[in-house]
């Protein structure tokens, strides 16, 4: 019995958990899939330089990012065209693509990319002025 009681707590635990998570994106409605794979030197790059502040920024409270593994199956109704290398990040809002930045180009200009695809496509400008 103790242990169906724990199971049904440990469910609801990451319940809330995944709907805290995810409330920035239902607020603005934009965020950044990551499609990553493994071994993918890069991605980890992007991991450690990019990874740990990026939910910190500006950027990443207007766009949280969400991890996608290439090999797992992506909507193919978010995304305009298949994606073919990693890391691609693709900006969706209200579940549709808007743009991406395909493959990290380095720290300075991520944010440089990123920043650009942001104010162009979505409400962030206002944000920033």
């Amino acid at each position: 019995m103790y242990g169906h009681r724990q199971r049904i707590k440990d469910v609801l635990k990451a319940l809330l958990i995944f709907l805290f998570a995810i409330f920035p994106m239902i607020a603005n409605g934009a965020s950044l899939l990551m499609v990553r794979e493994d071994n993918c030197m890069w991605c980890e790059v992007w991991d450690r330089e990019i990874g740990p502040i990026y939910p910190k920024t500006k950027e990443g409270q207007f766009a949280p990012l969400i991890h996608v593994d290439l090999a797992q199956s992506i909507d193919d109704s978010r995304i305009e065209n298949p994606v073919v290398y990693t890391p691609t990040f693709v900006l969706v809002e209200n579940g549709l693509e808007i743009a991406r930045i395909e493959g990290y180009p380095g720290e300075d200009f991520f944010w440089t990319l990123l920043e650009e695809i942001l104010s162009k496509h979505t409400e962030y400008k206002d944000i920033n002025e």
